[in-house]
Formats: C-alpha cells, sequence, structure tokens
C-alpha cells in the first residue's frame, strides 16, 4: 500500500502575502454577510460554484462551513444535482440557478445570465440580498481561481 502524499501548494496563497488585500477581502467578506441572506443560502452558492471550477480546497472549506451552519449531509450531497434533488426550497434553487449561470458565463451564446434565471433570483431575494449572493459567487469564483492556479490543497487553512 502506498503511502498518502500531503499535496502542498506551489506558493503562498496571494491574499497572505500581500497583506492590505486581506483587509480588503475580510471587509467584502464580512459586508456579504451582513446582505440579509441565510448563512445556509450563502454557503450553498459558495459550494455550487466550487463545484464548478474543480477547486478542492473551496469544495472543501464549503462543506464546512455549511455543516458549521447545520447544513446536513443529504443536501451537500445533492448540490451537484440540485436540480433533480428534492431537498432545496425554491428561494435556494433560484440562488444556485443563478450561482451556475454567473459562474459558467463562458458556456453560453448571448446573454450571460438569461432572464429567466435572473427573474427567479429577483422573485426571491431583495436589491441588498441579491448584492450578497452576487458578491458570494464573484468572491468564490476570485477564490477559486486563485487556488486552482497555486494548487492550493483541501484542508488547508490559512
Amino acid at each position: 500500500m502506498n503511502a498518502a502524499i500531503t499535496p502542498t501548494a506551489r506558493m503562498k496563497n496571494p491574499a497572505l502575502v500581500l497583506p492590505d488585500a486581506m483587509k480588503g477581502i475580510q471587509n467584502i467578506i464580512k459586508a456579504m454577510y451582513q446582505g440579509g441572506v441565510s448563512p445556509q443560502v450563502m454557503e450553498l452558492v459558495h459550494l455550487r460554484a466550487s463545484q464548478i471550477n474543480g477547486c478542492s480546497a473551496c469544495v472543501f472549506a464549503g462543506v464546512a462551513g455549511a455543516k458549521k451552519h447545520g447544513e446536513s449531509d443529504e443536501r451537500l450531497h445533492a448540490v451537484a444535482a440540485w436540480r433533480e434533488a428534492p431537498f432545496f426550497t425554491d428561494e435556494e434553487r433560484a440562488a444556485l440557478a443563478l450561482t451556475e449561470a454567473a459562474t459558467r458565463i463562458a458556456d453560453r451564446s448571448g446573454k450571460a445570465v438569461p432572464d429567466e434565471v435572473w427573474n427567479e433570483a429577483a422573485d426571491h431575494f431583495n436589491e441588498g440580498q441579491l448584492s450578497a449572493i452576487i458578491l458570494m459567487i464573484s468572491f468564490t469564483n476570485f477564490f477559486n481561481r486563485i487556488n486552482t492556479t497555486i494548487e492550493e490543497p483541501a484542508g488547508t487553512t490559512w
């Protein structure tokens, strides 16, 4: 049997290398969670975007964060197949659809976020809540790109 190899990142996370970046990041995170969206929805959004982008560090962190906010294993195992799974509310589905559209912007011609996806989200969330969700989607994509570039391993804490 082979011993497990502990992967290491190519470099330290840029947010740690440039300390002023971390200050801005912390302020945005704080603002996102003050937008009036439940932490469970925010964590589902983070997890789904990270799954799409194949960021193991963020998927790992997303599951841990969601569990911290009371998510069940049943729901977490179904996030990747949320359309077919019976475990999600209409509000959560709207947030997940918006997450997929905003994360997969290069996958379609025309509008990156189709009107029907936007309108469904706008039916469930007010402007402040939509702002929080959009920031979570964008921020997750931001960190997914950093982590996949530097090959940040799952389970890393910094």
